[in-house]
């Protein structure tokens, strides 16, 4: 049934993809699209870029948007790795005027982190979970007894003198030429920094380099259980899917 399907977009710092969720089940029912995230990444490229995506699906429906950065009441209040005019501006507003239909904006890893709780890694997990996306940058969602606090941004908590996802980002692997080690045992740095403040019961790790999550587990020494996403790049998109749903109930 197509109240059952929703059109997920995940805006990243590097792609935007999307695709149609069946939310009951969350799984994609159409393949992945992606597009290239324009540079500079400003409201109204990323909006034409949403648009298209829109577009490819024919979709006439509400949209559920994750993007980088706190979300209230629709707008982005602080512009991680996009351009820095998106801080104040209303996502949600932008994109509904881009696409001709409603979109609900989320974070992109509060996004991504309802989706492990709902249908991946997380699913039945109790107590303090945080799920942590490594990709261009570093998102974190927390959840306590599955509910989840909103809008966390511990990629941004100071590590060594810089920003975390400075140093823990799976880009910083590959930009600075590090091995498996090297990375792992920067994450475990950053991991255990907030295993020092929050005192979680697991970690889940997303993004793309949670399929090589046996290369660099070995590095990683925190006291919490630590998996990797079952849901990995599609977590955003089905998790925004998700959001939507939810808003338009």
């Amino acid at each position: 049934m197509t109240r059952y399907r929703v059109l997920g977009i995940d805006v990243g710092g590097s792609g935007i993809k999307g695709a149609v969720v069946d939310i009951r089940r969350g799984i994609l029912v159409t393949p992945r699209y992606r597009l290239k995230t324009p540079s500079p990444a400003t409201p109204e490229a990323v909006a034409a870029t949403v648009a298209r995506l829109a577009r490819h699906f024919a979709w006439k429906g509400v949209i559920g948007c994750g993007m980088p950065g706190p979300i209230k009441s629709g707008t982005l209040m602080l512009a991680a790795n996009l351009h820095k005019s998106w801080a104040g501006t209303s996502a949600a507003m932008v994109f509904s005027r881009a696409v001709g239909r409603k979109v609900i904006v989320v974070n992109d890893a509060d996004a991504a982190g309802v989706a492990e709780m709902h249908f991946g890694a997380g699913r039945g997990k109790r107590g303090t979970v945080i799920l942590v996306t490594l990709g261009t940058g570093v998102g974190t969602a927390v959840f306590v007894n599955g509910h989840l606090v909103p809008n966390t941004e511990f990629g941004q908590m100071e590590l060594r003198g810089k920003r975390a996802e400075l140093r823990a980002a799976a880009r910083v692997r590959k930009e600075k030429d590090l091995s498996w080690q090297q990375w792992g045992e920067r994450l475990d740095e950053y991991l255990r920094a907030l295993e020092f403040l929050l005192w979680p019961d697991l970690f889940i790790l997303g993004g793309g380099v949670s399929r090589k999550f046996t290369k660099f587990r070995p590095f990683l020494k925190a006291r919490a259980r630590i998996l990797p996403a079952r849901l990995r790049n599609e977590a955003g998109i089905i998790g925004a899917a998700v959001a939507a749903a939810s808003a338009r109930r």
